[in-house]
């Protein structure tokens, strides 16, 4: 007996109508004895619930005795016969090859589907208006920028690994903690009392809490650029002044892997070590113009901004030799998406590493006043140094949405989580934003 049933599909804007599907029993693989191949599969790139149209040999009809997979996550299987299998891709497959399996042989395709994400951005805290309040989600209130003073009030921000996310509020000169479900709480340091203390959550004080770093304990570390030193702060929020610093810091990483840390002055454009133990305090890598963001990556390397060369730079492990890995190396500004030197940024400023060492560059925006030209969150892919936006775009504003349809205005810190969402300290809007890849 034959079955014929007629299906149709959309794929990446043109529709395949009537595709054709004869089963014959005499064909499985399990009785022929032959093993699958796989000969092509369309589209080839697509996101979730993309309809995917696999052709090769040996598939089965029984679609019981059937797996398709890309990167280990099974593809809902809609139909098949011996020759085509159709399978629908689910959220986060990631980009891989596709394998097919039927009974215990498998294939798998020399070509690679391209999974693309789409970036859903939502306000995890923080109601727009500079204050300071406690609370939930858009109830609470952060002092990150106002237009009287005018000037940048700070760019900290990093995530533990219970997805609780800690700011440096320097308009009420305090670290602020934000949990999973958007509760704001004062994590260290007295709102509205600038000085220097150490001690625990309130009893602290700082003066103009500017960058924080993250170690492997969930350890928070916090450089004061009018204090001039190192605070390290556990998780029950005691404040301890580790060590002070050799030049005013601006910005900060924290290498998980040793415990050394990593700060910059802005103005002399220097990045210095700070070992775990404090044997070593010294200037690694120089050379910058205005040195902001600071990050490592899980091999040691360390990157920063070069916000006046309009520049990603790579400060490779252990030697500290120095390259662009993104943007001009002419100093030439602008907003263009490319691979490595032909990408464009104007006057960058955060900057971000996940586990695969794929960077995110906060574009800074509207600053001290003026207009920028980058009000988005960037990507850099670890493996090509492609430079594409993440979410955003060169618009300010204040909206929810996916991907360029969402705004940010003066998005200057950046941070993501083990699971891979992304979060923004949205300076001019007071307000930490929340990016999640679907």
């Amino acid at each position: 007996m034959q079955k014929r049933f007629i299906t149709s599909i959309a794929i990446a804007g043109y529709i395949i109508v009537s595709v054709l599907f004869t089963a014959c029993k005499k064909n499985d693989p399990e009785i022929a004895g032959g093993a699958p191949s796989i000969e092509s599969f369309t589209p080839t790139q697509g996101g979730s619930t993309t309809e995917m149209l696999i052709n090769g040999k040996n598939f089965s009809a029984d679609t019981s005795k059937l797996a398709v997979s890309i990167n280990g996550r099974r593809l809902k299987i809609i139909a098949s016969n011996d020759h085509q299998i159709m399978a629908i891709v689910p959220k986060k497959t990631g980009s891989g090859s596709v394998t097919v399996t039927v009974g215990g042989q498998s294939a798998t395709s020399t070509d690679v589907f391209t999974y693309q994400y789409v970036h859903v951005v939502s306000t995890l805290a923080g109601s727009g208006t500079p204050g300071f309040a406690n609370g939930n989600g858009t109830n609470a209130e952060f002092h990150f920028y106002d237009p009287v003073n005018n000037w940048i009030r700070a760019s900290g921000i990093v995530v533990d690994r219970s997805l609780n996310v800690y700011v440096t509020d320097a308009g009420n000169n305090c670290i602020r903690k934000i949990d999973s479900a958007g509760n704001v709480s004062v994590f260290a340091g007295s709102p509205g009392n600038p000085g220097h203390a150490d001690g625990k959550g309130t009893g602290a004080k700082f003066y103009w809490p500017f960058s924080l770093g993250l170690d492997a304990d969930d350890n928070v570390y916090c450089v004061d650029a009018i204090n001039w030193d190192i605070r390290k702060i556990t998780p029950d929020g005691t404040a301890t002044t580790i060590a002070w610093t050799k030049n005013e810091p601006w910005n900060m990483t924290v290498n998980k892997a040793t415990g050394d840390i990593y700060y910059s002055n802005i103005w002399a454009s220097q990045i210095y070590q700070l070992k775990k133990d404090q044997s070593f305090h010294d200037v690694i890598a120089g050379g910058f113009t205005w040195a902001t963001g600071l990050a490592c990556d899980p091999d040691g390397n360390i990157y920063t901004v070069g916000m006046g060369n309009q520049a990603i730079w790579k400060i490779e492990a252990n030697t500290w030799k120095t390259s662009i890995i993104a943007g001009a190396k002419n100093n030439e500004a602008g907003y263009v998406n490319g691979i490595g030197t032909a990408a464009r940024f104007t006057n960058p400023w955060g900057l971000a590493a996940d586990d695969a060492g794929n960077l995110y560059v906060a574009g800074n925006g509207t600053g001290d006043g003026g207009a920028n030209a980058d009000q988005s969150i960037r990507f850099i892919k670890a493996d090509t140094r492609e430079v594409s936006t993440f979410a955003g775009s060169g618009t300010p504003g204040f909206t929810n949405g996916v991907g360029g349809a969402a705004t940010f205005s003066g998005p200057i810190g950046v941070a993501v989580d083990k699971n891979g969402a992304v979060y923004v300290l949205d300076k001019t809007n007071n307000a930490v934003r929340k990016i999640v890849s679907e």
